[in-house]
C-alpha cells in the first residue's frame, strides 16, 4: 500500500508517507512563551511541516525569519548564525554520536518492522535520535573526562546523532511489504529464518548505492532550488533549541522528560493490553451493541469499525494534522461505509459467515479467494482502487513538477562533464553552484562515485549469486531506482514525504513488462518484478532520508561528508536489526507469511497486500482484476490526477490544505482496517485543540509526545512478540473479555 513513512524532523511516508503538521508558535503567543519552547524567539512564523496534499512548503517559509537571543536574523534557506557564546566543534563525527545513534535508530528500525506489518506504515528516526541522543550524551559530557566520552557536546554532533539513527531505522518497510508477499507467493525458501543469509545480503544491497547517489543532489535541491524539506527544518529548529538561548538547558529537560514518560507509557500499555485486548485495546462496540439485541449494527462491526487506542496512531495523528488525517479517515468511509457495502448488497463481492451461531457476522477482509474476479471479497476489490490512486497521487505530484526534476538532471551532468573532459570551457553560471561548507567539509566527487560503483557492483554479485537474477536486469533496477528517488527526493523536498510504496509498486509494472517481453514464467516473474521494486523501494527512502538530514545539516553548518560516514554506520545497523525483526516476527506470527494459516492475524500487514497484488497483476496472462473494480480504479485514480492539477494550477498556496490527500484516501482503501483513520483523526483534533487552547505547551511537547507514542508502542510489539514464542502472551493468559464471540482478539 502507500506507505506513510514519518519523518519527525526527517520523515511521514505516504506509501511510506512521512506527514507532519507542526506549527511552530502562533501570533498569539508570546515572544517569551516561544522562546520557552524553542531556545528561540519568533516573528509570528508558522513552521509547517506537512503531507503531499497539504501546502506548497516553499510558500508556507517565505515570510519566514527567526531572531535570536542575540539579535541574528535567520530563516529556512540559509545556514544558521552560529552561536557567539558556543565552544567550537571540533569534532563532529565521534564514537560516542554514532554508537548512541546506532542504538536509538535500531530501536525505530525494530518499531519500524513491527508497525510496517501492522500498518503499512514506518517511522524517521531522526527526531526521536536527536532528543533522546542529547538526553544520553549531554549529561554524560560533562561528568565523564574526555578520554571516556565527556567533552563539550553541541548541536553539530547532534546532527551527526541524528543522522546516525536515521540511517539505522531505515529499510524496515522491506520487511512489510516486498518480503512477506514473496513468501506469501512462495517465491523464497521455506521461511524467513532459514534464508536469514540471503535477507542479510539483499538488505546489504539496498542499504549504500540511495546514499552514494544522493550527494550529488544535495547541491541542487538544498543549495540551488533552496527546497524547504519541511520536517528537516523542524529538526534543525529543535536541535538548536536544545542548544543555544538562555533557556536551552531547561528546554530540554522539558522535551526530554515527555520524551521518556510517553515512550514508557506506550510500552507499558502496549504490552498490558496484550492480557485484555477487548478492554484495553480494541473497542468492538458494534458487536456489544449486536449482542444487545442490535442486529443489524453488526454489519459495522463486518467493516471493522473499531476503535483503537494505539499510541503510536494518536501520536502519529498529533503530528499529520487535520487535512491528512481528515482524508484518511474521508477514504475510509468511502471504502468500507459507502463502496463496500453496496458491492455486498449487490453481489459485486461477498464474505464468509464468520460463525452459524452469530447469524449476520461476515468476514469481509478474506484475501485466499479462488475466484478473485468473479467473487472477491470486498478487501480484494478495494485493492486495485487503492492502489491506483496512490500510484496516480504519487506520480501527478512529480509532473506537476517536472520542470525541476529535468533541471536537476542538467545541474548534475554539465559541471561534471566539464571536469572529467579537463578543459578550458567555461561552465555556465547557472550552472555554478556556491557551497557554504568549507572543502574539507564537502564529500569529494571519489568518494561519491566510487560508493556508487562499488555498491553497484556488490548489488550485481548479490541478485546473481543469491537470487539468480541477471547482472544487466539488477543494473537496469539500480538506473531506474535512481530515477525514482529524484520523484522521494522532490517530494520530500516540498512535503515531507516520500511515497516509497507507491515507487516500488511503479518499478514492479516496469519489470514485470520487462520479465513478460523475455518470455519468462509466471513465478519468474514474480520474483524478478518484486525483487526489483525493492531496491527502488530501498533507495528512495535511503535518498529521501539523506537529502533530509542534509538539509538540517546545511541549516545548521555542520559538515556533509560527516554525515556521510554516520550515515553509512547507521545503514549497516539497519541491516541486521531490520531483517533480524522480520525473523522475529514471522517466527511469533506464522500469519505474516502464510495466507493459509488458520485464525485471524494479529499484523493485517496493508503493504503486503497491495505488494503482492500488484505482482500477481503484471505476471498473469490476464489480469485477476474484477471489471467493476478495474473500472472504479480508473475513475478514481483519474480523480487523484485532476485534484493534483487542480491544486497545483487554479488553487492558491495558502488554501492547499483544503484539497483531499488520494494519498491518504488510497491508504484507506488498502487497509483492511478503520481503526488507524478513527486513532489518527483522534490524535489530529487533540492536537489542533491543544494548539488552539495552549500554544506554548504545544509547542514544547508536540514532537516528543508523538516520538516518545510511536518509539513506544513498536517497542512494546516485539516484547510481545518474545513473550508469544516463550508461550507467556496474551493469548495464553490473557481474558476474552469484550473480544467477539468471546475469542481472544489481541
Amino acid at each position: 500500500m502507500a506507505n506513510i513513512s514519518v519523518f519527525y524532523g526527517s520523515h511521514i511516508n505516504v506509501s511510506n508517507p512521512r506527514i507532519v503538521d507542526t506549527q511552530i508558535g502562533t501570533r498569539e503567543d508570546s515572544a517569551d512563551e516561544k522562546e520557552q519552547a524553542y531556545g528561540v524567539a519568533e516573528k509570528g512564523q508558522h513552521a509547517v511541516v506537512q503531507p503531499v496534499d497539504s501546502i506548497d512548503s516553499k510558500s508556507a517559509y517565505e515570510e519566514s525569519t527567526q531572531d535570536d537571543e542575540h539579535g541574528m536574523t535567520f530563516g529556512v534557506e540559509d545556514p544558521f548564525p552560529e552561536d557567539p557564546n558556543a565552544e567550537p566543534e571540533l569534532q563532529q563525527f565521534t564514537f560516542r554520536a554514532v554508537f548512541v545513534g546506532s542504538i536509538l535508530g535500531g530501536v525505530i528500525a525494530a518499531s519500524n518492522v513491527y508497525l510496517g506489518l501492522k500498518t503499512g506504515w514506518t517511522f524517521g528516526a531522526g527526531l526521536f535520535g536527536s532528543i533522546f541522543g542529547f538526553a544520553i550524551i549531554k549529561p554524560l559530557s560533562k561528568i565523564l573526562p574526555e578520554r571516556l566520552g565527556g567533552g563539550y557536546f553541541g548541536p553539530k554532533e547532534n546532527v551527526c546523532v541524528m543522522s546516525t539513527a536515521t540511517a539505522a531505522g531505515s529499510l524496515g518497510l522491506l520487511f512489510a511489504s516486498g518480503f512477506p508477499a514473496m513468501y506469501q507467493l512462495g517465491l523464497m525458501g521455506e521461511s524467513p529464518k532459514a534464508d536469514i543469509g540471503r535477507l542479510f545480503t539483499f538488505t546489504v544491497a539496498c542499504a549504500y548505492f540511495g546514499l552514494f547517489f544522493t550527494i550529488p543532489l544535495r547541491k541542487f535541491y538544498i543549495l540551488k532550488l533552496k527546497l524547504v524539506f519541511p520536517s528537516s527544518v523542524a529538526a534543525a529548529y529543535t536541535i538548536r533549541s536544545l542548544h543555544v538561548g538562555k533557556n536551552a538547558e531547561a528546554n530540554a529537560r522539558k522535551k526530554t522528560k515527555g520524551l521518556i514518560i510517553s515512550f514508557c507509557f506506550a510500552i507499558i500499555w502496549r504490552v498490558t493490553s496484550e492480557y485484555a485486548p477487548g478492554i484495553m485495546w480494541d473497542w468492538h462496540w458494534a458487536y456489544w451493541f449486536y449482542r444487545a439485541g442490535w442486529r443489524w449494527i453488526i454489519r459495522a462491526e463486518n467493516f471493522y469499525w473499531v476503535v483503537e487506542w494505539t499510541p503510536a496512531f494518536i501520536g502519529c495523528g498529533l503530528l499529520v494534522g487535520l487535512n491528512s488525517a481528515t482524508s484518511f479517515l474521508g477514504g475510509s468511509i468511502l471504502a468500507w461505509g459507502i463502496i463496500a457495502p453496496v458491492l455486498v448488497s449487490t453481489g459485486k463481492a461477498i464474505g464468509t459467515t464468520v460463525s452459524p451461531d452469530y447469524p449476520g457476522y461476515v468476514n469481509m477482509m478474506g484475501m485466499a479467494l479462488d475466484d478473485p474476479v468473479h467473487a472477491p471479497s470486498p478487501r480484494y476489490w478495494l485493492i486495485w482502487p487503492g492502489t491506483l490512486m496512490l500510484l496516480c497521487a504519487s506520480f501527478a505530484e512529480v509532473f506537476c513538477n517536472f520542470k525541476s526534476i529535468i533541471t536537476a538532471v542538467k545541474h548534475m551532468i554539465v559541471p561534471l562533464i566539464a571536469k572529467l573532459r579537463k578543459t578550458d570551457i567555461k561552465v555556465a553560471e547557472e550552472y555554478l553552484i556556491q557551497d557554504p561548507a568549507p572543502p574539507h567539509e564537502q564529500v569529494p566527487i571519489w568518494l561519491w562515485t566510487g560508493g556508487i560503483v562499488l555498491s553497484t557492483i556488490v548489488s550485481m554479485v548479490v541478485m546473481a549469486l543469491q537470487f539468480g537474477q541477471n547482472a544487466g536486469v539488477t543494473l537496469l533496477a539500480i538506473i531506474f531506482a535512481f530515477l525514482f528517488s529524484l520523484i522521494g527526493a522532490e517530494c520530500c523536498g516540498r512535503v515531507s514525504v516520500i511515497p516509497v510504496t507507491s515507487i516500488g509498486n511503479a518499478s514492479q509494472l516496469v519489470f514485470g513488462g520487462i520479465s513478460r517481453g523475455k518470455h519468462q514464467t509466471v513465478k519468474e516473474n514474480q520474483k524478478g518484478n518484486s525483487l526489483s521494486g525493492m531496491l527502488a523501494l530501498a533507495a528512495s527512502e535511503q535518498c529521501a532520508d539523506m537529502l533530509g538530514d542534509l538539509k538540517t545539516t546545511h541549516l545548521l553548518g555542520a559538515s556533509p561528508r560527516v554525515q556521510l560516514y554516520a550515515q553509512c554506520v547507521g545503514a549497516l545497523v539497519s541491516i541486521f536489526m531490520s531483517a533480524g525483526m522480520f525473523v522475529l516476527f514471522s517466527t511469533a506470527y506464522p500469519c505474516i507469511i502464510n495466507l493459509e494459516t488458520s485464525g485471524a492475524c494479529s499484523f493485517p500487514a496493508p503493504d503486503v497486500a497491495s505488494w503482492r497484488a500488484v505482482a500477481v497483476a503484471v505476471s498473469s496472462p490476464t489480469l485477476p482484476i474484477p471489471p467493476s473494480s478495474g473500472y472504479a480504479a480508473i475513475g478514481l485514480g483519474a480523480a487523484a490526477v485532476l485534484t493534483t492539477v487542480v491544486k497545483y494550477r487554479w488553487v492558491p498556496a495558502e488554501k492547499h490544505h483544503w484539497v483531499p490527500n488520494f494519498n491518504a484516501m488510497g491508504i484507506a482503501f488498502i487497509l483492511n482496517s478503520c481503526t488507524y483513520p478513527i486513532a489518527m483523526f483522534m490524535g489530529a483534533v487533540i492536537a489542533a485543540v491543544w494548539k488552539k487552547t495552549h500554544g506554548a505547551s504545544h509547542a514544547m511537547y508536540l514532537f516528543p509526545l508523538a516520538a516518545g507514542f510511536v518509539a513506544g508502542e513498536g517497542l512494546g510489539g516485539i516484547v510481545n512478540a518474545v513473550l508469544q514464542i516463550a508461550g507467556i502472551s496474551g493469548s495464553v493468559y490473557g481474558t476474552a473479555v469484550g473480544c467477539p464471540m468471546g475469542v481472544y482478539c489481541g
